[in-house]
């Protein structure tokens, strides 16, 4: 067993609506999307029109400045809507399944003896580079990098995450395979497990990889914090990440020759009447799952977990690295005496300004109200509280804000991105946007840099 890293800094909000282990079936989509939007720093170029009839594995739009960055349809059928946002924005593109499904067929060789620039281009052409990401910045990862390392987080702590070994059920040979496709694009690649990993779990049989463990508080699950505690990102480094499902998707491509991503799902949050996992492929149209949702309390949809999903709506579509749908009530509401009423028994608090100190293991059905406008930005400590890493948040924020770029540099904007200090947000008395804040930071130094 690998030297424990205890995370002491961070919270664990214990919500309502946790996903039980059971796979259920739904009825199939009517349509699926890919979406621009869930790649950080792309900019699209289509390859389609509507009325086309693609294949699952056929391109729908590249990257405009790096057109061997594909990105392809989940599913073969005829492209039915191109959306487009302000200023002709490309926000999705939407394809109707056909009734019988037909893959993009690629020619798979002995991965033993393929070079890393063969492997490269097969993930490039397959539309599987997408599955990798770079720190910093959270971007997709450039083909023409050598990353000093590969790190996958084999657990979320997130508010009702789901159970990535019960996720990954039966899926040890893609696993496997996936890692040693990884062990091609870099030497090091890292997985990170937590302490009470079940005996059963597929990470203990895992070779080739370097295993390390984390116990603590969310956001201890973060591959962000875990960089940070292994090997942080300076100035000029690259390290890539990728996500347990996806690297069995690449497990699959490399023994099958097709692309596949579809993956298991939780749908969960308070507003779910039989939270339940699902086997759903990326960019699917939720509103088959509205059968599982109560509608009484006007809910929100979240793709995502609650502290840095997207709201998506009741027909929205999944994102594509998203393994997990939020349901929980809308915040359109006021209270009576707000924030001073004392009898506010069914909320939750960090600190001990309600009663929920008194009560650790309640599950609470938290709404997305949050509580009061925004307010004057004052140093207060409660970041440094959730934040498990060597960086002064609110001195980075207020760098990001000066367009500091000297300053944000030296107080780490390299090691994170918006699930990173998520937290931040969430128990923030001044209501500050942190998480907009920073990806405007980032979005400023990859302009400027």
């Amino acid at each position: 067993m690998s030297k424990v890293i205890p995370i002491h800094k961070g919270l664990d909000i214990s919500l309502k609506g946790s996903a039980e282990k059971v796979v259920a079936r739904i009825t199939p989509s009517v349509d699926y999307a890919v979406k621009p939007t869930d790649f950080q720093g792309l900019t699209p170029k289509l390859t389609v029109n509507e009325g086309d009839v693609v294949l699952a594995g056929a391109p729908l739009f590249v990257d405009k400045y790096n057109p061997d960055i594909r990105f392809v349809s989940p599913i073969s059928g005829t492209v039915s809507n191109i959306v487009r946002g302000d200023k002709r924005k490309l926000l999705a593109v939407v394809v109707t399944p056909a009734e019988e499904q037909s893959h993009v067929k690629h020619d798979i060789h002995d991965l033993a003896t393929m070079p890393r620039e063969e492997v490269i281009k097969l993930l490039l052409e397959s539309g599987a580079w997408a599955f990798l990401k770079q720190r910093p910045y959270g971007i997709l990862a450039k083909p023409t990098d050598t990353p000093k390392g590969i790190f996958i987080s084999g657990f979320n702590s997130a508010p009702l995450a789901p159970d990535i070994d019960f996720t990954l059920t039966n899926e040890s040979a893609t696993f496997q395979k996936g890692i040693d496709v990884l062990l091609k694009l870099s030497r090091n690649v890292h997985l990170s497990i937590q302490t009470d990993i079940s005996a059963n779990s597929i990470f203990k049989k895992v070779k080739g990889v370097e295993m390390h463990t984390f116990e603590g508080p969310h956001p201890a699950g973060n591959v962000g914090v875990q960089i940070h505690h292994l090997s942080p990102i300076n100035k000029g480094e690259v390290a890539w990440t990728i996500d347990p499902q996806h690297v069995v998707a690449l497990g699959r491509l490399f023994l099958t020759g097709v692309y596949d991503v579809s993956k298991m799902v939780a749908l969960v949050g308070s507003e779910v009447k039989r939270p339940r996992y699902f086997r759903l492929s990326a960019g699917v149209n939720i509103s088959p799952l509205q059968s599982y949702i109560d509608a009484s309390h006007n809910p929100r949809y979240i793709s995502g977990d609650v502290l840095t999903g997207s709201n998506i709506g009741t027909d929205g579509y999944l994102g594509f690295y998203d393994t997990m749908i939020s349901v929980i009530p809308e915040g359109n509401h006021y209270e009576f005496m707000g924030w001073a009423n004392p009898f506010r028994m069914k909320k939750y608090s960090m600190s001990r300004s309600y009663f929920s100190w008194m009560f650790p293991d309640k599950e609470y059905a938290l709404d997305t109200n949050v509580n009061g406008g925004q307010r004057a930005f004052v140093m207060t400590g409660e970041y440094e509280k959730v934040l498990p890493m060597d960086i002064y948040p609110v001195y980075l924020l207020k760098a990001i804000l000066a367009e500091d770029i000297d300053k944000m540099e030296q107080l780490g904007i390299y090691e994170v991105i918006e699930e990173d200090l998520a937290l931040c947000e969430f128990v923030c008395t001044s209501k500050i946007d942190v998480q907009q804040i920073l990806r405007q930071g980032i979005n400023l130094m990859i302009k400027e840099m």
